[in-house]
């Protein structure tokens, strides 16, 4: 199997694997309580959490470990919305973001708040100039903003978008799912989110950080003082932070050669394939992923006689890829929604891999659009 859908899972780290299985003998026991195992298990966890801490640009006491990417945005937006309740009740996020962050709108919408929603242009790249004018606007608790889209592969304009949330006296939500461990994380963020099993962590493990002196407060019951309270996976996040550490040492030499690999994707598709889009900035993007779509073809269909012939990709929206709903992001660029196909490339694929996949896919393409009556 050709695994090229690493923007939805990254393979496990063998460095995460290694680290894992080690924490489950020191790691198992319930870190807040005070006996010898449990100070084993608490001590693995503060060392994992100062890990994370550095690689992110925080502070250890900054970070928290969620359950998933999904839960730590829940989080970040609704905790930070509640927090800044007297600065107003406005939030501002792009047009592109997660799911996550647009459904956590959604629920701010139906508890009486706004949200203004800053376009994108064809790159898939927020307008700095109209996020800017949106949080300068009276009543903003709250801006959200991605590192780069998940789905493009687009790298967002975070600094520029920092300094005039910074200005307006506004906090900034970036959510860093797909480039930690990839791209440095931009400076002066005030809550940042990320995902382990996006750089080879286990999944089961988001990151939750908020600066100090930032408001946050907990949109769980009253009595939960922790921002993602329950029982934390130690092996798991041992495990995270170990992956964290070896993809960003390994980033330096992969990431190049993967952006080669996208380049080539990127320019032989639409020479092998007619009536192709390729999205996405070229040049100011993730180094991992490409996508394009296809006109006149299905895109389930496209996926199914890919799996078929030993590819696993997805496409469009990863949280949408089981609806009829076109992609939310691409309706936002303005381009071809049909037949869209997002090839993200994990660590250590082969330059073979990519040769196998631009064999197959044209005859598939036009396979697919015969059965249609197009030729």
């Amino acid at each position: 199997m050709g695994y090229l859908d690493a923007a939805s899972t990254e393979p496990l780290h063998p460095a995460a694997r290694d680290a894992m299985v080690a924490a489950l003998d020191a790691g198992w026991a319930d870190p807040a309580r005070l006996y010898g195992a449990a100070r084993r298990a608490q001590m693995l966890l503060e060392r994992a959490r100062a890990e994370v801490a550095e690689l992110l640009g925080a502070r250890p006491d900054e970070v928290s470990f969620t359950s998933s990417g999904t839960q730590a945005v829940h989080l970040g937006v609704l905790g930070s919305l509640r927090g800044r309740r007297r600065a107003g009740d406005r939030l501002v996020a792009g047009a592109v973001e997660h799911s996550s962050v647009l459904h956590a709108a959604e629920v701010h919408e139906r508890d009486g708040g706004t949200v203004e929603t800053v376009g994108v242009d064809l790159l898939g790249r927020v307008d700095a100039g109209a996020f800017a004018e949106a949080v300068s606007r009276p009543g903003t608790a709250l801006a959200c903003l991605q590192t780069a889209n998940h789905e493009v592969g687009t790298v967002q304009p975070v600094e520029e978008v920092t300094a005039a949330c910074r200005a307006a006296g506004v906090p900034l939500l970036v959510d860093a799912a797909q480039s930690a461990g990839r791209l440095p994380v931009p400076p002066g963020w005030s809550v940042l989110t990320a995902s382990a099993h996006k750089w080879g962590g286990p999944a089961g493990v988001g990151v939750l950080a908020i600066r100090k002196g930032v408001r946050w407060r907990s949109p769980y019951p009253e009595d939960e003082r922790e921002r993602a309270p329950g029982f934390e996976n130690v092996p798991a996040i041992v495990g995270a932070a170990a992956a964290l550490r070896a993809r960003a040492e390994e980033e330096a030499a992969e990431g190049p050669r993967l952006s080669a690999l996208v380049d080539r994707i990127r320019a032989e598709v639409p020479r092998l394939v007619p009536d192709v889009e390729v999205v996405g900035d070229p040049d100011h993007r993730l180094p991992h992923i490409v996508t394009f779509s296809c006109l006149y073809v299905d895109g389930e269909a496209l996926l199914t006689e890919l799996d078929k012939a030993g590819f696993a990709i997805s496409s469009g929206s990863s949280c949408t890829a089981s609806t009829l709903r076109p992609s939310h992001v691409l309706e936002a660029m303005g381009v071809l929604t049909h037949g869209n196909v997002r090839v993200s490339l994990p660590r250590g694929v082969s330059e073979g891999d990519v040769d196998r996949f631009l064999a197959v896919l044209p005859d598939i393409v036009r396979r697919i659009r015969s059965t249609l009556g197009v030729h």
